[in-house]
């Protein structure tokens, strides 16, 4: 099973990173698979240790993977040093690395739960949230997809934001909408 999460990481400078990504349940915590090139796989590598973070703010996926918002606030990991977490998360995970496989596209960083957290309560499912995170993962591919369908896909998707979204999921709409706009007028100029 994958869980869309936001990893939380930081440089050896002090930096935090933020990023969407997919955790894949294994025994004992989660399979990290940070594509090349990242900030995030450096600091995995450099660190070895990252958080798990599980929101239900639709912003912050959007957000990622747009660039129209980046500085989400992070604070210090309770029990890792070097890791920090989404300051306005549900819940997070502090895992450790235990294992990393080099890949020439995607290492995969096997890591174990150290730590476990609940910030706030989970209020319940928005379809448009999920609309939200599919349409992220929609622009995070452009460059792969066939334009045509990138839009059967969003316009199916724009009926859950028609229907279920409050001012949060129509932000996060809004970003990838003009994302996708973006792109198609460098790709025609």
């Amino acid at each position: 099973m994958i869980r869309e999460t936001i990893v939380t990481t930081q440089s050896t400078a002090g930096e935090p990173h933020v990023a969407p990504m997919g955790a894949t349940l294994v025994e004992g915590g989660y399979l990290l698979q940070p594509f090349r090139p990242s900030r995030t796989l450096d600091n995995m590598a450099s660190q070895g240790v990252a958080v798990v973070n599980f929101t239900d703010d639709a912003r912050v996926f959007a957000g990622c993977i747009t660039g129209r918002h980046r500085s989400w606030p992070t604070v210090p990991a309770t029990r890792l040093d070097g890791a920090v977490r989404l300051d306005l998360c549900l819940a997070h995970d502090e895992v450790e690395v235990t294992r990393m496989e080099d890949d020439p596209t995607r290492p995969r960083f096997f890591c174990r739960i150290v730590h476990r957290e609940q910030h706030a309560p989970f209020l319940g499912l928005n379809r448009a949230v999920a609309a939200v995170l599919e349409g992220a993962v929609l622009v995070s591919r452009l460059h792969m997809m066939d334009p045509e369908r990138v839009d059967r896909e969003m316009n199916y998707l724009s009926i859950a934001i028609e229907k279920t979204a409050g001012p949060a999921e129509r932000e996060a709409w809004d970003w990838l909408c003009e994302t996708i706009a973006d792109h198609r007028a460098r790709a025609a100029s």
